[in-house]
């Protein structure tokens, strides 16, 4: 991660949480994060902390995945050295990620040009005007667009990275790592950036509960209408609620939950695609292979051979 002057430090908590600590629990270390900034010493910011001790942009010479600076004065040209280490690393093939207005950096770069990309919405407008070769999507939590990943405002950067957690070492890692971080393990970045209620509060308002009971039951045939029942409102109350606490319409959670749990099975080593299917709620085995080619762009023998225990 390269940090630079007036970078914001939730981000770079974020990442040092998600991809930097070691959990002894899910066996060895997950990534190999180091900092690395374009000067000795970096101010972060408002002059919260000054970051020094840390490498150089040589570091980055030999990173997988290269995370992007971040900051506030979105107007303020990036460092020259900075936008050479993100050219390069992309040439490369480096997987590059920025968090929130970090698409700034790498739109500046020129890695982004012709791609798809999404920032803070507030930000929105500032970037289609500076950088109108970007298809800019501004009403997403993040974009995973192969080898370029964005993320919207800050707390996105969560989601983003325990996508690609999910990504890298499969829907059960991810599922313990967010546990750990007390913070969903699965939010799809198709999800909308602004939610009226991002933490559910009073009991009789709140979807934690029937989001609990829905998740024991994800092998049955769930329909809105009886999740709707469940909860004692209207199907269409039920929606306004799940697009205000979630971001989301009922069944694309219901969906995204169906999914995750047919990865956690295959990893778990049920290597039969009917059962994987039944037995998550999916049905077929078709519905299945056509919803991880959408959402992970791996067939199911292909998930099975990445993250799944050998036979």
């Amino acid at each position: 991660m390269v940090v630079d002057e007036h970078s914001n430090p939730f981000e770079l908590g974020c990442v040092l949480e998600i991809f930097g600590l070691h959990r002894p629990e899910l066996g060895p270390q997950l990534y190999d994060v180091r900092l690395c900034t374009p000067v000795p010493s970096v101010g972060m910011r408002q002059g919260f902390f000054t970051l020094t001790g840390v490498g150089g942009l040589e570091e980055t010479a030999t990173a997988d995945t290269l995370i992007v600076p971040n900051r506030p004065d979105v107007g303020t040209p990036t460092r020259p050295s900075v936008l050479t280490a993100i050219r390069d690393a992309h040439a490369r093939g480096t997987r590059l990620m920025s968090l929130c207005s970090g698409a700034f950096t790498l739109a500046e770069s020129g890695v982004l040009d012709g791609r798809r990309a999404t920032t803070h919405w507030q930000l929105a407008d500032a970037f289609r005007s500076r950088f109108p070769s970007v298809s800019l999507e501004p009403d997403v939590l993040f974009i995973d667009d192969g080898d370029i990943l964005t993320s919207a405002g800050s707390a996105a950067a969560l989601d983003l990275g325990l996508h690609v957690v999910r990504r890298d070492h499969g829907a059960e890692i991810a599922a313990a790592v967010g546990r750990r971080l007390v913070f969903a393990a699965h939010r799809d970045g198709g999800q909308k950036q602004f939610v009226e209620r991002p933490v559910p509060a009073l009991l009789d308002e709140s979807l934690a509960p029937l989001l609990a009971w829905a998740q024991q039951r994800l092998d049955r045939p769930l329909t809105v209408r009886d999740l709707a029942d469940r909860a004692a409102v209207s199907p269409a109350t039920l929606h306004r609620r799940f697009r205000a606490q979630l971001g989301a319409t009922p069944l694309a959670w219901l969906t995204g939950e169906r999914l995750a749990l047919a990865c956690r099975l295959i990893e778990r080593g049920e290597r039969r695609i009917e059962i994987v299917a039944r037995e998550s709620g999916l049905g077929t085995a078709t519905n299945l292979r056509t919803l991880m080619r959408r959402d992970l762009g791996l067939t199911p023998s292909e998930y099975r051979r990445r993250f799944a225990p050998a036979a």
